[in-house]
């Protein structure tokens, strides 16, 4: 059994957070350090001498990084050629003929990755069933790769026609790559996604050659400098899926990282979830830049299959999370017609907010929250960083003086945008999938969430705010909740009425060989069977459809058919709000391994003996009415099952919460601050 120390680093925006976790003694230490965009691995280094422990000391090291998304962000990633089938040169480039945004008559198709000229075509052929046709020309390989090789190409993505079906003309071209261009990153389709769509397979492949060479550096780099102060331990990376990788699988599967950033709080809400008891919920992480939306139902993460990065296809298992620009670095600003937006730019980490004291001097949704009241002077972020209330005035003047409005009434106007915004996000995921709200809590973490939370569960009407311990930090703690995972995938469309005894027989082959390949995969990565688990599921759809639906598969046996037409309309009718009396087909059968870690256990908070909790001060917080005060509560004092009647403001290391009038706080036996909210109209919301 582990007794040693694990730390979990997840790098933001505007923010890094570091969790600590002491196994012998359940300690959690959280801090928070600025992110160093321009040298990240300085940035985790600092990390590591934040939360006051030695990589030597660590056994355990979680890592979320967002480098392979900015480099996508920016367009700061390889130079990439793409190597297909003779005649299917422009699958990549045509894509998909639909239009996701239907109205906006400025709507412009994002820029590909690459140019036309980038593409190079090769003879060879598979067919659907996987039969080879033709056999990779070797020669014409060679004239490719050297092409290649002249041209300067950093990375190049091989995506071969059916090669979901059978990979080998793809290894055969890695293997003239490996020859004849030995500096080049190679990505293979089939590696990453063994499904049909040729377009969504092929674009996945490009963008984890884009980002390949710059996170397979990042990642040696960082592991030389912890090895060289003495790390030994295991090395995990989040990824977009919600599980973790090892460092060595990530360097050569980047793609599964770029969605990775929110994972690590959905992960822990999940985890957190079974903790309390409370099955379904709403997750809101509300960072420096962005804020994550997701979902939680009995007990686990919505998912789906196949992603999208700015309208590119990215044909891996993800976590299903929306995303909006409206963090705590969130600009104010007018647009053109003279109206107040907040966001999506952001003031990011340097300068960031003008309160910071760092240069900035564009209002953000920070520096209203200081305005209003919300966030003061008197509780430094992260233990060392004051606000400075007359700097974040400062900021909203000139606004307020073109709007001919009182700074704390534009403030308060601020932070309205902002709630609505984020409103809107979990609507998308709830209402507009028909959920009802009311039926979730609402699990608020990130720097921010705690500052918004409560006025999105009033709009929504979500009757109870629950904040996780380390709020501010709590995605970095979700990682060391992790398992590692791997994801495999076998596309063989196949009708339900064809199956007889041999067609079981088959199934049976598909989920054999993929549980073989995860076995082997966790048995490299140092998991043994009985730290190992893997499930089966089913893409099935009605014969026609574009979309599937994901199923848990039953035992292969004479039930089988039965079995998953049953599952099949259930999940159907939950959904889609239907069913059809239509063929039935199984399109993909997927295995997922799971490496499992061991679970933290986290720490549960003494009980107060006697008495009430008392604040250690009031602020006058700015509300439509005038200024009301608010009772201001250290959260590291307050006990399990202590209580706070709003209006109040609870101030914490590393995040801040705030209560209205009627609103009541509950503290739960693992720090949670549970908060019921007002029913009624008592007192004005800030």
């Amino acid at each position: 059994m582990d007794h040693g120390t694990r730390i979990a680093i997840d790098v933001g925006g505007t923010f890094t957070d570091v969790v600590r976790l002491d196994l012998a003694t359940g300690a959690l230490r959280f801090e928070k350090v600025p992110t160093t965009t321009q040298a990240p691995t300085e940035g985790v280094l600092a990390a590591f001498a934040a939360a006051g422990v030695e990589p030597g000391a660590v056994s355990m090291f979680n890592h979320g990084t967002t480098l392979g998304l900015n480099a996508l962000l920016t367009r700061t990633g390889a130079r990439v050629a793409i190597v297909t089938t003779r005649g299917f040169r422009d699958v990549y480039l045509l894509g998909r003929t639909d239009r996701n945004v239907s109205y906006d008559i400025t709507y412009r198709k994002p820029p590909a990755l690459l140019e036309r000229r980038d593409t190079f075509e090769v003879t060879e052929r598979s067919w659907f069933d996987g039969t080879v046709g033709t056999p990779l020309d070797v020669e014409d390989a060679r004239a490719v790769a050297t092409r290649i090789a002249e041209g300067g190409y950093d990375a190049v993505a091989v995506a071969f026609l059916h090669a979901y079906a059978n990979p080998a003309n793809e290894l055969a071209m890695r293997d003239v790559l490996a020859e004849v261009a030995p500096g080049v990153a190679v990505s293979l389709s089939h590696e990453l996604s063994r499904e049909y769509r040729e377009y969504e397979r092929t674009s996945t492949a490009v963008l984890d050659a884009y980002i390949k060479p710059i996170v397979r550096t990042y990642l040696e780099v960082l592991e030389g400098r912890l090895a060289q102060d003495g790390f030994a331990g295991r090395f995990l990376v989040s990824r977009s899926g919600g599980g973790a990788m090892t460092v060595t699988s990530a360097k050569a599967q980047p793609a599964n990282l770029i969605l990775s950033g929110p994972a690590g709080g959905v992960v822990g809400a999940t985890a957190f979830s079974r903790l309390i008891g409370v099955p379904d919920l709403i997750t809101i992480d509300m960072g420096g830049t962005s804020l994550d939306a997701s979902l939680v139902l009995d007990h686990q993460p919505l998912m789906h299959q196949g992603a999208q990065f700015e309208g590119m296809p990215l044909n891996i298992s993800s976590l299903n999370i929306q995303t909006i620009g409206a963090g705590g670095g969130s600009l104010a600003w007018l647009d053109d017609a003279g109206a107040l937006q907040v966001g999506p730019a952001s003031a990011g980490a340097v300068p960031g907010p003008a309160a910071y004291g760092r240069g900035g001097t564009q209002p953000t949704f920070t520096d209203a929250a200081v305005v209003v009241g919300h966030l003061g002077g008197d509780s430094p972020l992260g233990g060392t960083l004051r606000l400075d209330e007359e700097l974040s005035r400062g900021a909203l003047k000139p606004i307020a003086d073109e709007l001919n409005m009182g700074l704390e009434e534009l403030a308060r106007g601020i932070l309205q945008i902002s709630v609505s915004k984020i409103t809107g996000a979990v609507r998308a995921i709830t209402v507009e999938n028909g959920l009802d709200p009311s039926g979730f809590a609402l699990l608020s973490f990130g720097g921010g969430g705690g500052l918004v939370a409560v006025d999105v569960a009033h709009e929504l009407g979500i009757p109870r705010v629950i904040v996780p311990p380390g709020q501010g930090a709590f995605s970095a703690l979700g990682m060391l909740m992790a398992d590692v995972q791997h994801d495999y995938a076998r596309t063989v469309v196949t009708p339900l009425a064809e199956f007889g005894e041999d067609r079981l027989r088959h199934v049976e082959a598909i989920f054999a060989g993929m549980e073989t390949e995860a076995g082997q995969a966790l048995a490299d990565e140092g998991f043994t069977p009985g730290s190992s688990a893997l499930t089966r599921s089913l893409d099935v759809r009605y014969s026609g459809q574009e979309h599937a639906v994901s199923v848990p598969a039953p035992a292969v046996g004479p039930g089988f058919v039965d079995d998953v037409a049953r599952v099949f309309a259930d999940l159907h009718l939950r959904q889609y709000g239907h069913v059809q009396d239509a063929p039935v087909e199984i399109t993909t059968f997927r295995v997922r391994a799971v490496g499992l870690i061991e679970d933290p256990e986290l720490p549960v908070v003494a009980r107060r003996g006697s008495g009430a909790p008392q604040p250690f001060g009031h602020r006058p917080v700015h509300t439509a009415t005038g200024p009301v005060e608010y009772a201001l509560h250290l959260r590291e004092d307050l006990l399990a099952g202590d209580e706070v009647t709003g209006p109040a403001v609870v101030v914490e290391h590393t995040a801040t919460t705030v209560l209205h009038a009627g609103d009541v706080l509950t503290v739960g036996r693992l720090g949670e601050l549970v908060i019921d909210i007002a029913t009624t109209s008592e007192g004005e919301r800030a």
